[in-house]
């Protein structure tokens, strides 16, 4: 049984967000998370929070199943586009620049792992 979480809206640029996304793409859950601590990028505090919340949405769906990070992985994640606001800077000679603050929404489906390498 999988379990999904999304997050939209985020005031990223989608590009940004994509590459910490492919830092944690098909990792397990525990591996994970020890990567967004230790990323430096703004972003993976993001990915850090949808993932925990993704990994709820999979204990509240399997409440009879007691599963542990190391269990679960990220089967997918994935970061689309979200809307753009428009803005404009004063530039020389009464001219304007546009500028455009992009959102994303990132979509993270974790799974349990089919079978766990156990220590």
């Amino acid at each position: 049984m999988q379990a999904k979480a999304i997050l939209r809206d985020t005031p990223t640029s989608p590009r940004k967000m994509r590459l910490v996304a492919g830092l944690v793409r098909g990792k397990q859950v525990d591996l994970a998370k020890a990567i967004l601590l230790n990323s430096t990028k703004a972003a993976s505090r993001n990915v850090m929070q949808t993932l925990k919340s993704a990994v709820a949405n999979y204990a509240q769906l399997n409440p009879d199943e007691r599963v542990s990070d190391q269990e679960l992985f990220v089967k997918t994640i994935f970061v689309d586009e979200g809307s753009t606001l428009k803005r404009t800077l004063p530039a020389p000679m009464g001219r304007a620049f546009r500028i455009r603050k992009r959102s994303n929404h990132l979509t993270i489906v974790i799974d349990k792992v089919k079978n766990p390498v156990t220590k």
